[in-house]
């Protein structure tokens, strides 16, 4: 991981100062890097030391980032990991800017691998992620969302690229397509279970564990698996109140919501379905080559039940 922030900051370099000086601002954030850490995990389960898993693991984190750039300013978001996001910094403009220039600059690195399949799983996971931002923004202050059309969302939005994350370590070294198909299922899997448990901490945690706003979810009219349990569970009385409250993007209900959440069970059961994802991941793992790095991979996936932040 060291060897990938080296290469994240010698390919962060522009002539622009404003472009240098918003993308260190948000790579600088932190984060888990949860995204380059699989692709490393994979590459090590499978007894790979590519030369070019480092580069990889860097434009993930590009892409990943330049969707949080993209993501704040839609949905105006003023929080991310506990300070300021970029564009209530340096403004929407600014911030739409520098992320796509690193998801250019992340293309540019992914020519130097020289590879099409990399070429051709990093672009479509691109476009897939593109289309679930498009969906997630059309089902908006939508309270009738069903839960096989959140999960359509997710696993556009978040599940693709830790997909394309684990896909990446296999092909780089041309594994067999069961082996491919083995590590893209753990990613898949991974990215949904860890977006449902952030959907879930979005109700359930506090503003400085999170890093961010509690009920940003609520306020942006997003209808996520707590909502829809909640409203499953829920009293008329109560699904009105639920209701209205995505409907007008209105926090003024926060606390009694919150209650409702809580009272009708619907985080436990979001936390069943995470549980379940994670279950998958952990089936997927286990068929890989034993060693350190798998294991690491079947912690992980049982780690991601335990997350408050």
């Amino acid at each position: 991981m060291n060897r990938v922030d080296q290469v994240i900051g010698s390919r962060l370099t522009s002539d622009v100062p404003l472009v240098r000086e918003v993308a260190q601002y948000i790579i600088s954030a932190g984060g888990k890097r949860l995204r380059p850490a699989l692709l490393l995990l994979v590459s090590g389960a499978l007894g790979s030391q590519h030369e070019h898993r480092h580069t990889l693991a860097a434009v993930v984190e590009f892409i990943h980032t330049a969707t949080l750039l993209h993501d704040d300013v839609v949905d105006e978001s003023t929080l991310r990991r506990g300070r300021e996001t970029a564009n209530e910094r340096f403004g929407n403009a600014a911030s739409v800017l520098v992320g796509d220039f690193l998801y250019s600059r992340a293309f540019q690195m992914m020519v130097d691998v020289n590879q099409m399949r990399v070429m051709q799983v990093l672009s479509d996971a691109t476009n897939v992620i593109a289309e679930g931002e498009v969906l997630q923004l059309m089902n908006m202050h939508d309270a009738s969302l069903s839960e096989t059309d959140y999960l359509r969302v997710i696993r556009s939005k978040t599940a693709k690229l830790f997909e394309a994350s684990a896909r990446l370590a296999p092909i780089l070294i041309g594994a067999p397509a069961e082996t491919e198909t083995l590590c893209a299922t753990y990613g898949q899997a991974l990215g949904t279970a860890f977006q449902v448990i952030d959907d879930v901490l979005d109700y359930e945690g506090s503003a400085d564990e999170l890093g961010k706003n509690l009920g940003d979810d609520l306020r942006e009219g997003k209808v996520t698996l707590p909502i829809i349990c909640a409203l499953r569970r829920a009293s008329e009385s109560q699904q009105a109140l639920i209701r209205a409250a995505i409907e007008d993007g209105d926090l003024a209900h926060l606390d009694a919501i919150l209650t409702i959440i809580h009272e009708t069970g619907a985080l436990e059961a979001a936390r069943a379905s995470a549980s379940a994802e994670a279950q998958r991941a952990i089936d997927a793992a286990r068929q890989l080559p034993q060693n350190a790095y798998s294991g690491a991979l079947l912690q992980l996936a049982a780690g991601l039940l335990e997350r408050r932040s």
